[in-house]
């Protein structure tokens, strides 16, 4: 090897290790990166089932309570001869009917995800991401409903119409009529305070933590105004 030629090998060393170093930066990028994803979906399906299991305990619970109530209040009503008995067990089934129906139209952990069969995201395990942070979003925003003023109006006027119909309907006291109804209330609020909210503080803490990761959360603000527009019509909405 002449000297030019030994020149020109000494020269391509320092672009040689340039290269070198870049690749394996890079590569130990890439290697972080996916750290951090793999642990961030690890922990998101971590929160995702147990705040599930929270939920489902709950609801077939409240589910099975109101249903034996329903067919026990059922049983006394066909097996009693007091007309007292008959229209207390008649009234109250009737409630508690209500209340299983109630369970069963508004299930609190959702099925699946609407971004489940997306296509618009690059690889399995982001769309895996995404689809569990959907599900987390919906079993918090679910329980925060739940435990919102509408409950307690929408129960508190089943359980007044109950008072009035044992006092009025059935011509009883009115004290009977009170009666009626602190026990509904003491059943509706009791299935209101016992649902469990865990899910919405693992929702927030989540969002804080990720909020600037590099696979944006899903997660959307717990209050925000919608306003739509179509011909002739301007709707306004507030979501809480």
């Amino acid at each position: 090897m002449n000297k030019a030629e030994y020149r020109l090998n000494f020269k391509a060393i320092p672009f040689f290790l340039f290269f070198l170093i870049r690749i394996i930066t890079l590569s130990g990028q890439n290697v972080v990166e996916d750290s951090l994803s793999s642990e961030r979906l690890q922990e998101i399906q971590n929160l995702v089932h147990q705040d599930r299991a929270n939920a489902l305990h709950w609801w077939y619970g409240w589910l099975a309570g109101y249903s034996a109530a329903t067919i026990g209040q059922g049983i006394v009503y066909f097996s009693s001869d007091s007309k007292v008995t008959k229209q207390d067990m008649a009234l109250g089934a009737a409630t508690t009917f209500l209340g299983a129906i109630g369970q069963l139209l508004a299930p609190i952990v959702p099925g699946t995800s609407s971004i489940q069969n997306s296509q618009i995201y690059e690889s399995d395990s982001e769309k895996q991401l995404v689809n569990q942070e959907e599900i987390l979003r919906e079993i918090a925003r679910r329980e925060k409903a739940g435990r919102s003023w509408k409950m307690h109006a929408v129960t508190g006027v089943v359980n007044i119409g109950s008072g009035l119909i044992t006092w009025l309907g059935f011509k009883r006291t009115f004290g009977d009529g009170v009666v009626n109804f602190a026990l509904n209330t003491v059943i509706t609020e009791a299935q209101i305070w016992t649902q469990p909210t865990r899910a919405v503080k693992d929702y927030q803490n989540y969002c804080r933590k990720y909020e600037s990761g590099s696979v944006p959360v899903v997660l959307k603000p717990d209050n925000e105004w919608i306003v739509r527009a179509s011909p002739g019509r301007i709707t306004i909405e507030f979501n809480f």
